[in-house]
C-alpha cells in the first residue's frame, strides 16, 4: 500500500510504495523523512568531483593536488601515504558517548582521521584527475577509467584521445566538444552517438559516418543539414565553413543549439534495452525506476548514475557489482552499505567515509582494511554487534539514524560540490541551512597577457608561444591556460584556441543534457501518416519539462520519423 508523507525539509509530499517498505525492512532501516529531491541534495553536497587545490601532504610534506582547499580542518595525505603504512586509523579510535549525538561524534573523528587528497589509483601522468583510474596522460579529468590522452573530460570509459567531452561510454577515438557517445571516432560538437565517424554538430546519430549539422540519422553518409548529398557535394559544402575559425566554431555551435532546441525530434527519454524502467540514459537495465545514467542495473530506484547494481535504492555515483546498497555517495563494489561515502570493496558498513576493503565497521573514517570498528576503535564480534544495536536505537531516539549524512558535516563544501551545478544554492541560502561555503575557491583573475580580442582567430595562426600565454575566459572572467599536448590537438584536429576557461566549458557541456528529473507528459506528435488521431496519446515519463521547446514524441511515433 502506498503511502503519502511530507518532506521535514522542503514541506514536498512524496510517495513511498508498498516495495520501498519491503526494500526498507530488508536494509533493517527506518522509511525516509526526506523527498527523494532533498535526500539526493544531500549526496550532492558531499562530492567534490571537479575543484582541485594544491596543498602539502600533511605526512610526507610534498605538494600534491586535492579536492580539500587548505583552510579544510583535518590533515590531507598523498595518495601513495594514505594507502602506505606510516600511519594507523585504528589509532584514533574512540568510545562512543551515548549523551552526545552521533553526527557530533562522527564530526570530530573526521576532523582527526587523515583523509585521501583525491580518488585516483593506477594511472600514469594523471596528477590532475579525480574519481578515476587506470588512465593514462589524462588532465583536469573526472570520472574517467582506462583512457588514454584524456583532456577537460568527464565520465570517459575505455577511449582515448578526447577534449571537452563527457558520458563517453566506450571506444571513443578523437572527440572535441561530444556528449553521450558510444564507439565513435574522430567527432566534433556532437551529442548521443552510437558508431558514428567523422560527424560535426550531429545529434542522434546511429552507424552513420561523414554528416555536418544533422539530426536523427540512422546509417547514413554525406548528409549536410538533414539533406542527402554525393560525396563531391558534401566535400564542397563543408569546405565552404572555415574550420580553423573561432568566430565560424560559435555560429555553428549556435546552430547546433538551434538544431537541438528547435528542430530535433527527441524521444521521451534516451532508454535501450530496458525493461519495466523509467528514468533517462538507461541502457540494459530490468525493473528499475527514477534512474539516471545507468547501465545494466536490476531492481533499482532513485539512480543517479551507476553501474552493475542490483536492489538498491538512493544511491550516486556508485556501481561495479553492487547489491543491497542504500544512500551511498561514490561507493563501488560494495554489498550491504548503508549511508556510506566514498567507500570502495566493503560488505556491512554503515555511517563510514573513505573506508576500503572493509567489513563490518559504523560511523568510521580512512579505514585501509579493517573489521568490527565502531568510530575507528576494534571490538570483538560480540561487542560490535551489541554496541551497534544500542548505538542505532540511540541514533534513532536522536532523529539522526535512517538518511544520509547531513550536509553540515561534509570534509567539502557546497559551492565546490555537484550540489551547486544540479541544485544550486546562493551563499546566503547555503549558509542559512547551516552548510558550509568555501571563500577561496581556486583561481586567478586579471592576470592574462592575451585578451580575448587578440587571441589568433585561426588555429592556423597560433605560435607555439600560446602555451607560455595566460587568457582570459570571455564567460566568468578567470585565467586559464593552454598545455602543449591540448595545443597539438587543437592543431591536429584544426579547432581554434578556446576563449572559455575549462570550467565554463563544462558548463556549457552540462547544460544539454536534460536534468535528473521526469515529468508526465504525452505525446507532441501529429502527424496524420502514424497510427493514431490527430494528436498522439501516448503517455510516459520524461526528463524535458512541459515548458521546454523541445519536440518530445513517444517511443513508436519517435522510430517512425528517425531517418
Amino acid at each position: 500500500m502506498q503511502q503519502t508523507r511530507t518532506c521535514r525539509t522542503c514541506s514536498n509530499d512524496f510517495a513511498i510504495s508498498e516495495e520501498d517498505f519491503g526494500f526498507y525492512e530488508k536494509m533493517s532501516v527506518p522509511a525516509p523523512t526526506l523527498c527523494p529531491d532533498c535526500r539526493q541534495q544531500r549526496r550532492y553536497a558531499w562530492r567534490n568531483e571537479r575543484t582541485l587545490y594544491r596543498r602539502s601532504c600533511d605526512l610526507c610534506g610534498k605538494s600534491t593536488v586535492t579536492i580539500y582547499s587548505a583552510t579544510k580542518p583535518f590533515k590531507v595525505y598523498c595518495v601513495p601515504c594514505w594507502w602506505g603504512d606510516g600511519w594507523d586509523p585504528a589509532s584514533f579510535g574512540r568510545e562512543y558517548d551515548f549523551s552526545r549525538p552521533f553526527f557530533e561524534q562522527f564530526s570530530e573523528l573526521q576532523h582527526e582521521v587523515p583523509r585521501m587528497a583525491l580518488l585516483t589509483k593506477n594511472s600514469i601522468n594523471s596528477e590532475y584527475t579525480n574519481h578515476s583510474g587506470d588512465n593514462k596522460n589524462a588532465y583536469l579529468s573526472y570520472s574517467c577509467f582506462g583512457g588514454e590522452n584524456i583532456s577537460y573530460s568527464s565520465f570517459i570509459m575505455q577511449s582515448r584521445e578526447c577534449m571537452d567531452s563527457q558520458y563517453i561510454y566506450e571506444a571513443g577515438e578523437r572527440l572535441w566538444e561530444v556528449n553521450d557517445s558510444r564507439k565513435s571516432y574522430q567527432c566534433e560538437w556532437s551529442a548521443l552517438l552510437k558508431d558514428c565517424t567523422n560527424m560535426k554538430y550531429c545529434y542522434d546519430c546511429h552507424g552513420s559516418s561523414d554528416c555536418f549539422l544533422s539530426n536523427n540519422l540512422r546509417n547514413k553518409r554525406f548528409v549536410f543539414l538533414n539533406e542527402q548529398l554525393s560525396k563531391d557535394e558534401y566535400m564542397a559544402r563543408v569546405a565552404e565553413y572555415n574550420l580553423a575559425s573561432f568566430q565560424t566554431r560559435e555560429i555553428l555551435a549556435n546552430a547546433f543549439l538551434e538544431l537541438v532546441r528547435n528542430h530535433t525530434i527527441h524521444k521521451y527519454a534516451v532508454a535501450e534495452r530496458n525493461v519495466n524502467s523509467t528514468g533517462s540514459m538507461l541502457f540494459n537495465s530490468k525493473g528499475s525506476t527514477f534512474c539516471f545514467d545507468g547501465e545494466k542495473v536490476e531492481d533499482v530506484k532513485y539512480l543517479y548514475s551507476g553501474l552493475y547494481i542490483k536492489t538498491s535504492m538512493d544511491n550516486y555515483h556508485v556501481g561495479y557489482n553492487s547489491e543491497l546498497i542504500y544512500e551511498n555517495q561514490g561507493c563501488s563494489r560494495t554489498s550491504n552499505c548503508a549511508f556510506c561515502h566514498l567507500c570502495y570493496d566493503n560488505t556491512f558498513l554503515q555511517y563510514c567515509d573513505s573506508c576500503q576493503n572493509s567489513q563490518n565497521l559504523f560511523g568510521c573514517v580512512s579505514i585501509k582494511k579493517g573489521e568490527y570498528m565502531i568510530l575507528n576503535k576494534k571490538y570483538s564480534k560480540e561487542e560490535y554487534t551489541d554496541l551497534r544495536a544500542r548505538i542505532i536505537e540511540h541514533m534513532k531516539s536522536t532523529g539522526e539514524y535512517g538518511e544520509f549524512f547531513p550536509p553540515s558535516i561534509a570534509p567539502v563544501y557546497y559551492n565546490e560540490t555537484q550540489g551547486a551545478l544540479y541544485m544550486p544554492l546562493s551563499k546566503e541560502e547555503t549558509l542559512s541551512r547551516g552548510w558550509q561555503w568555501e571563500d577561496n575557491l581556486p583561481g586567478t583573475y586579471g592576470r592574462e597577457t592575451v585578451a580575448p580580442e587578440n587571441v589568433p582567430d585561426s588555429i592556423l595562426d597560433v605560435p607555439d608561444s600560446a602555451t607560455k600565454e595566460i587568457y582570459r575566459c570571455i564567460v566568468c572572467t578567470k585565467n586559464f591556460n593552454v598545455v602543449p599536448d591540448e595545443l597539438a590537438f587543437y592543431r591536429r584536429e584544426i579547432i581554434p584556441l578556446p576563449r572559455r576557461c575549462p570550467d565554463c566549458r563544462y558548463k556549457r557541456r552540462f547544460a544539454l543534457r536534460p536534468p535528473r528529473k521526469l515529468w508526465k507528459r504525452t505525446c507532441m506528435c501529429d502527424r496524420e501518416n502514424h497510427e493514431h488521431a490527430e494528436t498522439c496519446t501516448n503517455a510516459f515519463e520524461t526528463p524535458f519539462a512541459p515548458e521546454r521547446p523541445e519536440h518530445v514524441y513517444c517511443e513508436a511515433c519517435y522510430q517512425q520519423e528517425v531517418i
